[in-house]
């Protein structure tokens, strides 16, 4: 009645081990590292820069525990801080030697101290949250003047289209701050000018000014479109920013709005804030112009003459100076996705870029209109624009499908495409506010959560042991195998752990000890009701199921609302919650189901079990109250 198969105890077994497997490199704690990573999207981090690495560390007499290559960057990890210092120095001092223009982002780091057949294993430790484990925190400002001024230059260049399809003849188109002035020379024109512009430019608002002979037309964003603009610049620099940092494998990352202009980041475990400004940094916006080939740009580029106006200078890869014109054709808002690739006819790395609609129409009027002529793919990253190729227009491209290629690599290719995938800014920003939240500080908090955890179940443990003897003592060690399952779950999910989420483990004890009070006392009910020991331990069992399982289910539809509606420390406490739960019901009831049955199903004539006191009733009062 009360024996498990073999298979059962085998899948419990194997269970234990895993849980102990995965669990284990959460208790090896954490060691200073240096971490290498490309400043620049034309750099590439292999191993060819972990050999430079290995070298520098080995020429200034500093002895690694290992330096590998993870991901997008090479990471040396070492015994003692005073060590991560000098080898920063070394490292820094062999591949940055212009510290004006980094190619690589040398930072301190910490990582984990687990051996490396864990790894191999992929069991690594969960991740902390920026309380726990420590890390930067910063505050964004987000320029919202940048981003209406950015707008009336689209809208410029729109109506600009507009004017010239409807055949309305004008004088100029010129951007004011954030408002378009356009000058006509009749009344006639400026009336059709302003219906054109009210039909098709909704968000706008048009007055008209007599000057001289002329008429002067100013198109200024009307008030609701403006908090719209900026609501719309706050969500895509938030979107850019969470793509960014993703791609560049920073675990979870804190990005929320405050304010009407204001973004805070939270990277845990970065201690370097250079890095972390880096990491913000990253982000490329995608810029079409045309390239002016007039005389005095041709004479600008060979550096003869003054840029002429209306134009900028910029660099190719190859050092080449390029004149392009300020006016933008595409932005990278246009652009929905990029992927690295190769030209079918020179099998020369590319880049293939995907247009929305309004930018597939636009690209194919540019082409149509400027055949024979240059167009420049200008990159800005961190500030800087680049001149990805500049290819000449050969004939129409439609389709929204726009294929780059400037004597690439086939890493530059990838990481080109990789930059331009996250998106672009629709305003800059800047840091107003930065701290660092140090690691004894984390290591502080660890403690007290782990002391709170630990003495509750201390607690409940002493409890459950006198109350009721042996059944007690069961139930404890399947309290033990909860949190074990529990903490390796997280690890295998590389789940954040949070204060709050400790906040949940220990509340995963009271639920997963309350499972337990009711198997006991279910038990003790069938004992007392005088069922021998052997059918009551069954029928505890089966009947507390479904009290557990009705219960366990509600609270876990609780844990599920906070996990899909909550954000930041209330998805971390939702998420241990929830994990808690389900990790409960299989100690609870399969585990300490099998300590039981270990224990007593091999006794075939089982007098009594070790439950406590099994209160019974009189037989004088039973009679006394049924009177």
């Amino acid at each position: 009645m009360n024996r498990y198969p073999v298979w059962k105890y085998a899948i419990l077994v194997i269970v234990l081990l895993v849980g102990a497997l995965y669990t284990l490199p959460n208790f090896f704690g954490e060691a200073p590292a240096v971490q290498v990573s490309s400043a620049k999207a034309t750099i590439k981090v292999d191993t060819a820069v972990q050999q430079r690495v290995e070298e520098a560390l080995k020429a200034a007499g500093v002895t690694p525990d290992f330096v590998a290559l993870e991901g997008n960057s090479v990471r040396a990890r070492f015994d003692t801080p005073d060590t991560q210092l000098k080898a920063k120095d070394a490292i820094q001092k062999a591949l940055v030697p212009d510290a004006n223009d980094p190619s690589y982002i040398v930072a301190l780091n910490l990582v984990s101290r687990s051996p490396l057949w864990l790894k191999a294993l992929h069991a690594n430790p969960m991740y902390l949250g920026l309380d726990l484990r420590g890390g930067v925190h910063f505050m964004l400002q987000v320029d919202m003047q940048a981003a209406l001024t950015k707008k009336a230059e689209s809208y410029a260049g729109d109506i600009r289209t507009a004017l010239r399809d409807k055949n309305i003849r004008h004088g100029g188109i010129s951007r004011d701050g954030q408002s378009i002035d356009i000058k006509v020379r009749d009344e006639a024109t400026a009336t059709a000018a302003r219906n054109l512009i009210a039909d098709q430019f909704a968000d706008l608002q048009v007055t008209t000014t007599p000057e001289g002979t002329e008429f002067k037309l100013r198109a200024s964003i009307k008030p609701e479109a403006t908090r719209r603009v900026q609501e719309q610049a706050l969500k895509q620099n938030m979107v850019t920013l969470h793509n960014r940092i993703n791609e560049l494998g920073v675990a979870e990352p804190v990005i929320q709005q405050q304010g009407l202009d204001r973004i805070v980041v939270q990277l845990p475990g970065v201690q370097d804030t250079a890095k972390a400004k880096d990491i913000l940094g990253r982000t490329a916006t995608l810029e079409v112009r045309m390239v002016d080939e007039g005389t005095e740009a041709r004479s600008a580029e060979t550096g003869r003459g003054p840029v002429p106006f209306g134009s900028e200078r910029y660099l190719e890869r190859n050092g080449q100076p390029v004149i392009v014109k300020k006016q933008v054709i595409l932005t990278g808002e246009n652009l929905t996705d990029a992927q690295p690739g190769f030209d079918g006819q020179t099998q020369e790395p590319t880049v293939n870029l995907t247009l929305d609609a309004k930018g597939s129409r636009i690209f194919k009027d540019i082409t149509r209109e400027n055949v024979g002529k240059r167009m420049a793919i200008v990159l800005f990253e961190k500030g800087k624009g680049e001149v990805v190729t500049a290819p000449v227009i050969r004939s129409e491209i439609g389709g929204g499908r726009v294929q780059i290629s400037g004597r690439m690599t086939t890493a530059e290719a990838n990481d080109t495409a990789l930059l331009l995938r996250a998106g672009s800014l629709a305003a800059p920003m800047e840091i107003i506010e930065e701290y660092t939240i140090g690691p004894s500080l984390g290591a502080d908090n660890i403690e007290r959560g782990i002391h709170s955890v630990v003495w509750g179940m201390v607690a409940i443990a002493v409890f459950m042991c006198i109350y009721y003897a042996l059944f007690g003592i069961f139930s404890t060690v399947s309290l033990a195998v909860n949190v074990l399952l529990l903490l390796a779950i997280l690890s295998m999910l590389q789940a954040t752990l949070t204060l709050p989420g400790i906040a949940a483990m220990a509340l995963a004890l009271g639920v997963a000890i309350d499972s337990n009070v009711l198997i006991n006392e279910r038990i003790r009910e069938e004992l007392r009701a005088g069922v021998s020991p052997q059918a009551a331990i069954h029928a505890g069992y089966e009947r507390a199921w479904a009290t557990i399982l009705d219960s366990n289910v509600t609270t876990l539809i609780a844990g599920l609302a906070l996990l899909a509606f909550g954000s930041g420390p209330v998805r971390g406490f939702a998420v241990v919650h929830c994990i808690g739960i389900l990790t409960s019901m299989f100690s609870a009831v399969f585990f300490s189901r099998g300590l039981v049955n270990l224990w007593y199903g091999r006794k075939k004539k089982l007098k009594s079990v070790a439950i406590g006191q099994v209160w019974k009733p009189e037989p004088d009062s039973a009679v006394a109250k049924t009177n």
